[in-house]
């Protein structure tokens, strides 16, 4: 299948929405840009920095936070693709030093199990280990005390620092930092022009700034850090672009991995090996249903959508294609409701366009039902939340949840949430979360109480944790 769309009609539809619907959604700035028979549109509408009033414009760049990922992905399969990396070999046949709490583990996670968030360890690690160019080795040294939630290859748990490991693979194998290997083996050959991989680079364009607040008794503020650490970079802390940019890179996707002027920036057939399914996915609403080598998958009736999200300090990156349609679209926004937007946007320019509408996001039924939360209700916990489980004497489920380390520069405030049920072993928050209701489900309840609650993350349960009646 081909685009059946008009793009001129979609590019004029977004010139006339995009304004409103930033506004309607509290996203101080987007861009956009649309990829269809090899013609690109782009939009971009707001102000990227609500305390210097400076407009945003097609050349701005906003950070793509975990879209990064699959860039660090595709510098992987460059290397799989001149035989210096087997997917199937363990991370220590590159990096003999690699530890993490369990040995066994550590001796068996593979290549393949990092980059489709298989590898079982714990994964929100944001260690700041400084700006120099070893930063992204001292922060993979410093896992050996990280515990492994469970065996590798056995569930999937997205993975933040299993990413940074891959950075420092090749790192190794590159002999230079990860931030030159993105500009030189990606960047440049793409011929990306606005594209900052440090604040240092960013500064020299118009660049966007986070925001936190977005409803309409809170107001917008600008984020107190512009982005994470540079320990990161390889998990998506820091990297930026603008969406035209963004949409170069899924352009070269999407071109069986050549560029506009015809180089291969990876060998023919390997951006549609990244884009098989490798894993299953829970089923948790607000993510796709498999995941390939990086790329996210939504299985929809009328085609695949692949693609990948992303969100830094206040930032919020989207970017979906249909492969048989040729088509891509990346949506970047500095705050706000950025998921109620990339809904109203996305969804309806991958309809114009191709006919596969994104799944829209769960609601809670109107009229839920009964919970027994016994099998349920505890404490589960990891490095950036705990969250508590509760059912109380009306037989209502709450979820109190309070972020700590890194998730409270993400903006993150303890909740107090009420959860419903959405179907076996999975409740949903009654009230949306940033445009959002989020998804809970609960694993290995066959046996007693849940071992995981999964969020996207597989959270385990404390060890004494039971049932509490608020």
């Amino acid at each position: 299948m081909r685009a059946m769309g008009n793009l001129g009609e979609v590019s004029e539809w977004l010139g006339e929405r995009l304004p409103q619907l930033i506004e309607q959604h509290h996203v101080p700035a987007a861009g956009v840009a649309v990829l269809a028979d090899g013609e690109v549109a782009d939009h971009v509408a707001g102000i990227l920095n609500l305390r210097t009033g400076v407009e945003a414009t097609t050349e701005s760049v906003f950070q793509i936070g975990s879209v990064t990922k699959l860039w660090t992905s595709s510098l992987v399969l460059q290397l799989v693709d001149e035989g210096r990396v087997d997917l199937d070999a363990t991370v220590r046949t590159y990096l003999p030093g690699f530890r993490i709490r369990d040995e066994d583990a550590a001796a068996a996670i593979t290549v393949r199990q990092l980059l489709t968030h298989t590898s079982g360890f714990e994964g929100d690690i944001f260690t700041d280990t400084g700006v120099g160019d070893d930063c992204v080795e001292k922060l993979v040294d410093g896992l050996d005390d990280v515990p492994q939630l469970f065996a590798p290859g056995s569930m999937w748990s997205y993975n933040n620092a299993g990413f940074v490991v891959l950075g420092r693979l090749v790192e190794v194998l590159r002999g230079k930092p990860y931030d030159a290997c993105l500009r030189e083996h990606l960047v440049a050959p793409l011929g990306i022009a606005e594209a900052a991989t440090d604040p240092y680079q960013a500064i020299l364009f118009r660049a966007a700034a986070g925001h936190l607040g977005a409803t309409d008794d809170e107001p917008q503020r600008p984020a107190p850090h512009w982005a994470l650490s540079r320990s990161n970079c390889p998990a998506g802390s820091m990297f930026a672009t603008s969406a035209r940019g963004l949409l170069t890179f899924a352009r070269m996707h999407l071109e069986d991995g050549a560029s506009a002027d015809g180089r291969q920036v990876l060998a023919p057939g390997t951006s549609a090996r990244m884009q098989e399914a490798q894993v299953e996915l829970p089923s948790l609403g607000h993510f796709g249903d498999s995941w390939g080598l990086g790329f996210e998958r939504f299985a929809r009736p009328d085609g695949l959508v692949v693609g990948h999200d992303g969100a830094t300090i206040g930032q919020y990156a989207f970017l979906r294609m249909v492969p048989d349609a040729g088509v891509a679209v990346a949506l970047l926004t500095n705050g706000g409701d950025a998921a109620a937007l990339y809904a109203d946007l996305v969804g309806h320019v991958l309809g114009e366009l191709t006919g596969v509408r994104p799944e829209a996001p769960p609601t809670p039924p109107a009229d839920p039902r009964p919970v027994d939360a016994t099998p349920y209700v505890g404490t589960y916990s990891c490095d950036v939340a705990d969250l508590v489980v509760s059912q109380d004497g009306d037989g209502r489920v709450w979820l109190d949840e309070t972020p700590q380390g890194i998730a409270i520069e993400f903006g993150d405030v303890p909740t107090h949430t009420e959860l419903v049920r959405l179907g076996a072993d999975t409740l949903i928050a009654r009230e949306p979360d940033r445009g959002m209701h989020r998804v809970y489900a609960f694993l290995g309840t066959d046996a007693g109480p849940a071992t995981y609650l999964h969020t996207g993350r597989a959270l385990p349960r404390n060890a004494g944790s039971g049932a509490m009646v608020r």
